[in-house]
């Protein structure tokens, strides 16, 4: 039979679906994060029961192998010390004159939005090891960042 009247699957013509990147470096958690992955390892785990149209069950299995993963590689982090910033801490601190604060997490549990910033994000990078009364360097600048507060976040 000639090439030109072979059928082609529609599975040719799709573009190839790759594993959804994992973040670098250690896998590290809070109590809460967590918490955070467990529920959505349930939910994918349920949502493959489903009758789902094939596309689906695809996407909705492999958001199952991502957070599976990130359930197997979470580390517990150990409580921050309560003096200077770390992983699991809430800081506050001045930037270009404004007063914020922000909560240092994991990877999956970050939200800038809400406060949460991944402790591998360049301003928990900047922050980390800094206590009351100390300055940083960001964004190029010298002493851009002075911390006003250290707390060990809520849990």
């Amino acid at each position: 039979m000639s090439v030109a009247f072979r059928r082609e699957s529609d599975e040719e013509h799709k573009e190839p679906r790759f594993e959804l990147p994992l973040p670098p470096g250690p896998n590290l958690v809070t109590a809460r994060g967590l918490a955070q992955i467990e529920a959505h390892v349930a939910e994918r785990e349920a949502a493959v029961q489903q009758p789902l149209d094939d596309d689906t069950l695809a996407i909705a299995q492999r958001e199952l192998r991502y957070w599976r993963t990130r359930l197997a590689t979470a580390q517990l982090a150990p409580p921050p010390p309560a003096d200077q910033a770390a992983f699991g801490s809430r800081v506050t601190f001045t930037l270009n004159g404004q007063r914020k604060s922000v909560d240092i997490v994991g990877d999956d549990e970050a939200d800038p939005h809400a406060g949460l910033i991944s402790f591998s994000a360049p301003l928990a990078r900047a922050l980390i090891g800094a206590g009351v009364g100390d300055v940083a360097d960001f964004g190029g600048k010298a002493d851009a960042i002075e911390i006003l507060a250290v707390a060990p976040r809520d849990a």
